[in-house]
């Protein structure tokens, strides 16, 4: 079990595991594919102007699939932590899904992107048109959307060789929290694999929850074998 203080600031960061849980396929396989798809071609700049289209019947799809898909009883011990915890409470996730949403948990970070939004291809640069992204879960299987601007419109997706996003706030949470836990990620993808090791050099305790031991499992303090929706449940105890 896990103690949460009066005093204590949580940090939480969640990956494929725990949307697995819940039906969704995750992203690479054993052979570096993504559902059947070289990860260059679907999840980098370079095969997006590649094959636009390719790009965006593989989102569509993963719309398509995650429309199905309900939070597990993972997600809603996490909605039911945060609901206890306010503000001492911070979810970062690098799943796409809006499953956490879903459960009631509210100001999640996904560092990676999220699913349901587009964004303008020029956002984020110079000659950017101003439009945030917005969401739009709609499926495109035949003619590419475009911006009013005139630019393409791509799916809001951290893609390879593309920055996270919210790395500042992220920098800042993992320094004032005293507790970290990670639920479901490999410790194979970074930067998100360095996250348990920066909040304990600043002083957290650091715990996993996952069905494995993660690749950098020594820079946990306490690791809990099993399924998010079996062991977070009855795994907090605020004091």
């Amino acid at each position: 079990m896990i103690s949460i203080r009066k005093s204590d600031r949580i940090f939480v960061l969640t990956g494929a595991g725990i949307s697995a849980e819940s039906g969704l396929r995750t992203f690479r396989d054993a052979n570096g594919l993504w559902e059947d798809h070289r990860v260059e071609d679907v999840a980098s700049p370079e095969g997006y102007r590649r094959d636009p289209k390719l790009v965006w019947r593989f989102y569509s799809e993963r719309r398509a699939q995650a429309s199905t898909c309900l939070p597990n009883a993972g997600h809603v011990a996490l909605a039911k932590l945060q609901a206890s915890l306010g503000d001492r409470f911070f979810l970062c996730t690098q799943n796409v899904d809006p499953l956490h949403e879903a459960a009631g948990n509210v100001d999640v970070l996904h560092m990676h992107g999220e699913l349901a939004k587009s964004r303008c291809a020029s956002w984020g640069t110079r000659s950017a048109c101003g439009r945030e992204p917005f969401v739009d879960d709609k499926v495109y299987f035949g003619e590419l959307p475009h911006c009013a601007c005139g630019e393409d419109v791509r799916p809001h997706i951290c893609w390879f060789g593309e920055v996270p996003f919210g790395m500042d706030r992220i920098d800042d949470e993992l320094r004032q929290s005293s507790v970290f836990v990670t639920i479901g990620s490999s410790g194979v993808v970074y930067p998100a694999a360095a996250f348990a090791h920066a909040a304990k050099s600043f002083g957290a305790k650091t715990y996993y929850v996952g069905p494995e031991r993660p690749e950098n499992a020594r820079a946990f303090d306490e690791v809990f074998l099993g399924k998010g929706g079996d062991v977070l449940p009855s795994l907090f105890e605020i004091t």
